[in-house]
Order: C-alpha cells, then sequence, then structure tokens
C-alpha cells in the first residue's frame, strides 16, 4: 500500500490514525517539537528537552517474548526476563487501539554501516523529539524513491503516554520495553527516555548478527592515518566516548559496532554522549556537538530567558545526554566501515586502586576480561556503599546480550587470534590508593597511554607479569611517571594495598562461576587471579 498522510502502517495494526509524519528532515522535526511544546530551542540550536520521571534506561521493565523460537536460544535470567507471548498481543491491541485518531511520526531508517548487514528498521513515535532522535541515532536512508519501497525487517512503537496495566500484561509497573525477536517487533511505553529506542535496535542485533557470523559489540572505534583500526570497551564513566574522540584520529563510532570477515562496521549514525560536566578543554569536539543545531540535549539545565544551558547543573540527573548525528563531529570515517583492529582497549574505572593504568593481555586474558566487564561503583554513590563495589557487566554491555555471553566471548577470541590483535586493559579510575584515598588518573595521562599503544611505542618496552591477575604490565611508558605504572609503588600502606587486590581478586572469582563449566579451561588457568593468602 502506497504511504500516505493517513494510510501505510496498516500492516502493524495501526488503523484511523489522525496524521501519519512520514520521513520528516530535522527542520520539520524541530518545528513540530516546538508547537507541541515538546522542548526548547536553546542559543546556537540544540533542542532541549526533559524526560520526566525517566532520566536512564528501566532495565528491570525490559522484557523478551519467550516462545518456541527464543526459549532455547536466549539467556534467560535478570538481563533477559521472559514474558509470555499472549501477554505481548493483549498490550499490543491495546496500545493500538490506543493509538487510533492519534498523530504519530514515523522515521525509516537502517541498523549497520554495512550493505551486507545492515537491518531496515520502521521506528514509529508518538513524540516528535522522538522521531528526530531515532534520525539522529540510525543510519539515514536519504534516496526518496527508495524510501517509497522501504520494507522493515524491525519496527519498534513508542509511546510515553500509553502504560501498561501490570495485572494484565504481567509487566513489573506502567512501564515496558518488550522485545518480541521472532516478530521483529519493539514495544516501548510508560517512558520518554530515548536511549531506549536505540538499545532496543542494538539489542535485537545482538541476537541477528551472531546467526550472520558478525559479532556484534558494544564498543567505541576510531581510526588512525593509516588505516589502523582501534576498538574501546568499557562500561559508563569509564572514558570509552571520551577517549575513542580522539584528535589525531578518524571516529567510526561511538557506542555499537559489528565484526564481519570483511572488518568493523559502525551499527548507528549517530552518537549519544554523556554530558554532564563536559569540559570544553579535555572534550572538545563533544562540546561543540552540544551548541550545534540537529542536536538533542535530554534534561540539560536552561535559562529560559536567555536560552543558554548549563551542562555543570545535575538538577535534573547525573545522566545528562547529547544526541546528534556522527557528522557534526569533525573528524569522522563517514562510510562507518573499516578493516580489522590493531589493538582493542578494555576501560575500566577501578575504584579499588589496585589495576595498574595499562596492562597487556593474552588471547585467553582478553576472554576472561571481556567476559568478566568489570568496573567499579565510587563509593557514596549509593546509600549504605561504603567502600568500592565491583560491578560485573558481560561482554560490557550484558542488558544488551541476549544469547549467551560465551557466545560473544568465543567469537571474540577466535577474531583475537584470527587477525592477531593486541589486546589491553586500561584503568582510567583511582590511583596512590583506594577511594576516599586515591585520586583519579588524569585523562592527560590516559591519553598518551592510549596514544603509545595506538602507536606501537609500548611494543619496545620490558614488561613485568603481575603476580596476582597474571597479565603483563609494561615498565615504561613516555612520559608517564614510573611509580604509577606499578599501583603497589605509589601506595603508602602497603598492608591497605594488598587487602584492597586480595579482595579485588575475590570478586572476579566470585564472579566468573557463572560461565566456568562453559570456558576452555585455559582461559581460567591463564587469567582468573590469584588470591593471596591473609
Amino acid at each position: 500500500m502506497e504511504k500516505t498522510e493517513f494510510t501505510g502502517l496498516e500492516e502493524h495494526g495501526l488503523r484511523n490514525l489522525a496524521r501519519i509524519y512520514w520521513h520528516l528532515p530535522t527542520p520539520a522535526l524541530y518545528e513540530e517539537a516546538i508547537k507541541r511544546r515538546e522542548g526548547l530551542l536553546a542559543h546556537l540550536g540544540p533542542l532541549v528537552v526533559r524526560t520526566g520521571h525517566h532520566t536512564g534506561r528501566s532495565p528491570k521493565d525490559k522484557f523478551l517474548v519467550k516462545d518456541e523460537k527464543t526459549e532455547k536460544e536466549i539467556w534467560w535470567g535478570e538481563e533477559n526476563q521472559p514474558i509470555e507471548p499472549e501477554k505481548f498481543q493483549t498490550l499490543y491491541r491495546r496500545l493500538t487501539a490506543y493509538l487510533q485518531s492519534k498523530e504519530v511520526f514515523v522515521q525509516e531508517c537502517y541498523a549497520g554501516a554495512h550493505p551486507k548487514y545492515r537491518k531496515p528498521a520502521r521506528i514509529i513515535t508518538e513524540y516528535a523529539w522522538h522521531a528526530l532522535f531515532a534520525r539522529n541515532m540510525f543510519i539515514r536512508e536519504l534516496d526518496t524513491e527508495k524510501l517509497k519501497s522501504f520494507k522493515p525487517l524491525f519496527t519498534l512503537i513508542h509511546t510515553p503516554r500509553f502504560h501498561a496495566i501490570p495485572e494484565i500484561d504481567g509487566t513489573r509497573s506502567e512501564t515496558f520495553i518488550i522485545l518480541n525477536i521472532s516478530e521483529k517487533t519493539v514495544l516501548i511505553g510508560g517512558t520518554s527516555y530515548a536511549g531506549e529506542i536505540k538499545k532496543a535496535i542494538f539489542t535485537m542485533m545482538n541476537y541477528y548478527l551472531p546467526k550472520e557470523g558478525v559479532l556484534s559489540m558494544h564498543c567505541a572505534a576510531n581510526m588512525g592515518e593509516k588505516g589502523d583500526v582501534a576498538l574501546f570497551f568499557g562500561l559508563s564513566g569509564t572514558g570509552k566516548t571520551t577517549l575513542s574522540t580522539d584528535p589525531e584520529r578518524r571516529l567510526i563510532g561511538d557506542d555499537e559496532h559489528g565484526w564481519s570477515d570483511e572488518g568493523i562496521f559502525n551499527i548507528e549514525g549517530g552518537c549519544y554522549a554523556k554530558v554532564i560536566r563536559l569540559s570544553k578543554e579535555d572534550e572538545p569536539d563533544i562540546y561543540e556537538c552540544t551548541r550545534k543545531f540537529g542536536t538533542i540535549l535530554e534534561n540539560v539545565a536552561i535559562d529560559v530567558r536567555t536560552r543558554r544551558i548549563d551542562l555543570n547543573d545535575n538538577s535534573l540527573t547525573e545522566n545528562t545526554r547529547a544526541s546528534y548525528p556522527i557528522t557534526h563531529l569533525p573528524r569522522i570515517v563517514r562510510e562507518g566501515t573499516a578493516g580489522h583492529p590493531q589493538n582493542i582497549i578494555f576501560l575500566t574505572y577501578d575504584a579499588f586502586g589496585v589495576l595498574p593504568p595499562v596492562a597487556r593481555l593474552s588471547k585467553n586474558q582478553a576472554m576472561y576480561h571481556f567476559i568478566s566487564g568489570y568496573t567499579a561503583k565510587v563509593a557514596g554513590t549509593e546509600i549504605g556503599v561504603k567502600e568500592p563495589k565491583a560491578v560485573f557487566s558481560a561482554c560490557f554491555g550484558a542488558p544488551f546480550m541476549v544469547l549467551s555471553p560465551v557466545v560473544y566471548t568465543t567469537m571474540l577470541g577466535d577474531r583475537i587470534e584470527e587477525h592477531r590483535v593486541n589486546v589491553w586493559l586500561v584503568n582510567t579510575g583511582l590511583i596512590r590508593g583506594p577511594y576516599g584515598v586515591g585520586e583519579r588518573i588524569s585523562i592527560k595521562h590516559t591519553r598518551r597511554i592510549v596514544k603509545a599503544i595506538l602507536n606501537g611505542e609500548l611494543e619496545k618496552v620490558p614488561y613485568r607479569k603481575d603476580a596476582v591477575f597474571k597479565f603483563m604490565v609494561p615498565e615504561h611508558c613516555p612520559d608517564i611517571p614510573k611509580e604509577i605504572l606499578n599501583p603497589e609503588l605509589c601506595w603508602e600502606d602497603k598492608e591497605l594495598y594488598k587487602k584492597m587486590r586480595r579482595k579485588l581478586a575475590e570478586e572476579f572469582n566470585k564472579n566468573i562461576e557463572k560461565y566456568a563449566s562453559e570456558l576452555p579451561e585455559e582461559v581460567l588457568e591463564e587469567a582468573n587471579p590469584l588470591v593471596e593468602e591473609g
């Protein structure tokens, strides 16, 4: 059926709509968002919006439909909660009834820059600014003739003002993010947080890409002048976006990538950067994106009279965000594809202060640290937390990995071996002591370490083997004080250092138990930390 102002969504059960806004460009979406009072136009052009009660993802409200196809394939558990097909259908029928006589916005785009592996997605939203978010974050189809015959593989419907009824729908609350993998459909409701849209599509890709022999990864990627590629894995707060946006390299993407037999490719077409206390000096490129037309600023403070923003204001949330097309950045790989990586960097914020600023990992150690996905919460961020708290997120993105983490880990190990990739663990957290005593390593030093990795300087220095974590630690790095490369040397209290190191080693050992039976023995032998006596 031809797409018109009133038709074209009947295949999704959406009928009697008041109006369908097909493929509106950015200026038109601005006009609709402002006309509907969804946001404010800020100084220099960004659109400032509020997400209301939800200022971050709602992982406990995410469900996957459990049917004959998915029952034996999905890694069911806390990250992937099951819901019955009948509950999904009941909720779907009520949602389509809710949308009758309402206006919706549609953006048709792609997930995946590689022509062979990209997936066409239709994003249907209740708000204009969420359509702009989809337009920013996914890969646009600018050919109007192709849009006329666009056939989506994935369909996502986002209705923030429609709420679930837990007693009827089987949800935990009125908020829901439900992925029906078999029907390739996503329903999101009861939340305006736009990050749910991009992560839902990423989750779908994490199911389908591995079936095509492509490793889907929650990581950033950039490329040097000679075409050398680097991947950056890391959980929130470890510096993934900051370090991958390098003034001497071109950004491929800041968050989601696939790795095929031909190389890597960006899954997205935009960036979704955390911008609280963003520094113009340390992150000039991202800072400039917060001052551009087309950028969406979520929950960023704004003076309604002067229309100037305040990136230091966390009165709404610490999780302030900027969504912008990757073309807003000055140095990018426009095609979104590149060859196989030469270096992989795992970023961790170690609040225990015992990991070195940089260590080299073997293939088996890389698999171990990938499936561990370690970082730490700083004491004081949660009520009752008085010490650093270890956090493990498999594959550095457990909430989005629908298959067993061992599947992704094995694929990574195979690629590391086949392409002889160097793998590094970089601690962007504390040195000279634990939280309350130590200090965070300077971004200047971390950038210099990353530069030494990427330009091969660390190939030419001597290494020592860590007695507990078993990885290899460089004894020298250009422009880095030698004592901070060995954490024990810069701790005043040596006994406290050993105590904290032992505690972290125990945390690693405890976490790996859930995967131990499926991992090769050599991975555990080569990487599982030794717990010291005492």
